[in-house]
């Protein structure tokens, strides 16, 4: 079965450039962003990986754990990273799983049952603090992944696991959010939302990001 939105992320343990880990016991309470590779040495994937390392402070600004993964070995991983580093201008300092047996990237359905190279599927899970796949993304191979938009997908989920709210199409960080219908009582609405609301209709109303 493919693993599924509310589902807890399975546990595993790995070798990576960073060390050895235990999945769960590395997030610890920290967000996660796991994302697979189709191979080392591959350009869309070089130009990725340094983009994440530059935007580290990104990561950390939203208390989020950023780990990749390949099914080649460490000593490629390494070689790589010096590519990486140099063509790149970046410092890659996250880690990246050797998943040499495939364990990891079967495990999480990064390979293809009718693709015969056994090369991952370039996905994205982002998994919470609780454990929860809480979004998945899959790219084509030709196609660079945006991580600015995986950023304003976690800053929405974060603002709404906070406060009872949901955010409209192509929202990001500042921008005014929607308040769920189920909430009708004015008075539950008037604490809740002490900036005040707009009523655009009885279902679709509107309210400044209450964070900030």
């Amino acid at each position: 079965m493919p693993l599924l939105l509310g589902d807890t992320a399975p546990d595993f343990t790995a070798s990576t450039t960073e060390g050895a880990i235990k999945f769960h016991e590395w997030l610890g309470d920290s967000w996660a962003i796991l994302f697979s590779h189709p191979a080392d040495y591959t350009p869309v994937c070089t130009t990725e990986l340094g983009v994440v390392a530059k935007m580290k402070g990104e990561f950390e600004r939203r208390n989020i754990k950023v780990i990749g993964l390949s099914v080649d070995s460490l000593e490629d991983h390494h070689g790589w990273i010096a590519d990486i580093n140099e063509t790149q201008h970046a410092d890659v300092h996250f880690p990246i799983i050797a998943d040499l047996d495939r364990n990891i990237a079967n495990m999480y359905g990064m390979i293809h049952p009718k693709e015969t190279n056994n090369f991952t599927v370039r996905s994205v899970f982002v998994i919470d603090p609780f454990k929860k796949i809480r979004l998945t993304f899959t790219y084509p191979a030709s196609t660079g992944r945006n991580f600015d938009e995986i950023l304003r997908v976690v800053d929405a989920m974060q603002l709404t696991d906070s406060f009872n709210v949901a955010t409209p199409v192509n929202w990001s960080y500042g921008q005014d959010c929607i308040i769920p219908p189920t909430l009708t009582a004015k008075s539950e609405m008037e604490k809740a939302f002490p900036k005040g609301w707009t009523e655009h209709k009885p279902y679709l109303r509107t309210t400044p990001q209450p964070n900030i």
